[in-house]
């Protein structure tokens, strides 16, 4: 398995840290403000919502609880009524007087002695214990109450929902008279809740002490649906409808959505108010803003490592070129040498592939030293590899291999490298490369000597330049500024003890 390396190393842990640091930082944000949001809801702004909707509800439905007890204290309508019943128009009268005054959807009274229902609008029936829509009446009488609150069908409004406040007509010695009291419009109610909704962004509802939904926007369900019955409420239902002094919290989870509950005990209409809130969309502005934040942090961590992974390339690359480069000519140093040779030896062994070695020096170096300067030696060095770079393939070699002294690593054969290190002699005898310096004279000259030897399979670097350097010094010995090849030699240098 492939190691990975310093670089890779530091990449992935920076990575690691910035994008933890960033994601938990984002996510103690996330969950430091859903507290706070459930905290304001929850001890703020529900309890507050339901308080000021538990006013207006009182408000709005203690109002026609107000007229049907004015009406139970009527004298007009107890002295009617103990007077035999007598004058039909008159009680109809009344009843449609109040009904136009208050704008209420139903006003009536039904006798005890007689069993009529007056309506607004005339004699609607006589109540029987066998009619089930009758059977109210009974049940109201046996609670032994002053009033009570029915949600019940009007038959005299093609059974649409309504809202009846029932009220106990007594005579001046308070004996039963029967009840009187008005009606109002289940429609008109929900309108009502639905207008607190939209006042305060939240689902109010009445429930019962059975749990019976009385009152909701939603009408489907006024009188047929019980909170016991449905998801997440019914958990918490139990709790919910116990009768307390003091107004409860709750939470619960509906269709994956976190709704936060609180109710408030009716006494005046036994029934409890519940007031939700979705917490889910409360707080979609945070989520949405946790969102935004891990984009716009994933951005800057991109960023950041962009910049990283380019500085950590240049000071690598750098680092390089220090480790493998000679600082004053640009050419490869020994250590950069070493690994191309093994490389190029294993080519040589597993493809077939032949490389030659070219050793050369300048001559009379010292010369120019001494006579011009090391300046003018050192701007000779440059030159001499910037020519040679010339004359070699991209993946040859130019090496500085000590002092005045460069190594061609040419992957090609003895006779092709012999042309290289040929064409390369015959430029640099042809150029002025003291062309410009101080002192310079046409006495001295830049030429090179050189020796040229061919890879032998399983020869060592040290046999290798050790035959390099014969066939430089022969050049030397011809008169300099010559270029000497020597064949591989059949005697390999013995392998070491093992």
């Amino acid at each position: 398995m492939r190691r990975l390396t310093l670089k890779t190393k530091f990449i992935v842990s920076l990575s690691t840290i910035l994008l933890l640091g960033f994601v938990l930082t984002n996510l103690n944000n996330y969950r430091v403000s859903i507290r706070s949001v459930r905290k304001n809801i929850v001890e703020h702004a529900l309890p507050l919502t339901r308080d000021n909707i538990y006013s207006e509800i009182q408000s709005d439905l203690m109002r026609p609880i107000f007229i049907s007890s004015l009406m139970a204290n009527d004298t007009f309508l107890k002295d009617w009524a103990l007077g035999g019943e007598q004058d039909v128009d008159k009680i109809t009268r009344y009843l449609q007087e109040i009904e136009e005054k208050y704008g209420f959807f139903s006003t009536f009274f039904v006798s005890e002695k007689t069993g009529f229902y007056y309506h607004f609008n005339g004699i609607l029936k006589k109540i029987s214990p066998a009619d089930p829509h009758d059977v109210w009446y009974p049940e109201f009488k046996a609670l032994n109450k002053s009033y009570d609150l029915v949600v019940d069908t009007n038959e005299a409004a093609e059974n649409g929902l309504t809202i009846f406040i029932n009220h106990r007509l007594n005579d001046y010695q308070g004996n039963l008279l029967g009840v009187t009291g008005v009606g109002l419009n289940m429609e008109m109610v929900a309108n009502l809740l639905k207008s607190y909704r939209q006042r305060y962004g939240r689902d109010i509802y009445l429930v019962d002490q059975n749990g019976l939904i009385k009152v909701h926007k939603d009408q489907t369900l006024v009188d047929r649906e019980n909170i016991s019955d449905q998801e997440g409420l019914k958990e918490i239902a139990r709790q919910a409808l116990v009768v307390k002094p003091e107004p409860d919290c709750f939470d619960f989870w509906r269709d994956g959505r976190h709704i936060l509950l609180t109710s408030r005990y009716i006494p005046e209409f036994e029934w409890f108010l519940f007031v939700e809130q979705d917490e889910t969309q409360a707080i979609a502005g945070i989520r949405r803003n946790f969102y935004e934040s891990l984009i716009f942090d994933l951005l800057i961590i991109v960023v950041v490592l962009g910049i990283t992974i380019y500085t950590v390339n240049r000071f690598q690359n750098t680092l390089e070129e220090m480790a493998t480069t000679d600082k004053l000519t640009g050419a490869w140093n020994r250590r950069e040498f070493d690994r191309c040779f093994d490389m190029a030896c294993y080519l040589s062994k597993r493809q077939g592939r032949p490389f030659s070695v070219v050793l050369f020096d300048v001559d009379d170096f010292k010369t120019i030293n001494d006579e011009l300067g090391h300046m003018a030696g050192d701007q000779v060095l440059k030159e001499v590899v910037r020519l040679a770079d010339e004359h070699i393939r991209q993946d040859d070699l130019v090496v500085r291999w000590g002092g005045d002294e460069f190594v061609l690593l040419v992957h090609n054969d003895l006779a092709h490298a012999r042309q290289v290190a040929e064409r390369l002699r015959e430029e640099i005898c042809n150029r002025d490369l003291l062309n410009g310096v101080s002192g310079s004279c046409d006495e001295v000259a830049v030429t090179i000597s050189c020796g040229v030897v061919m890879y032998d399979e399983g020869e060592t670097l040290d046999h290798l330049m050790m035959r390099a350097d014969a066939a430089l010094y022969e050049s030397k010995k011809q008169g300099k500024n010559q270029t000497v090849t020597l064949p591989a030699v059949s005697v390999k240098p013995a392998p070491s003890a093992i």
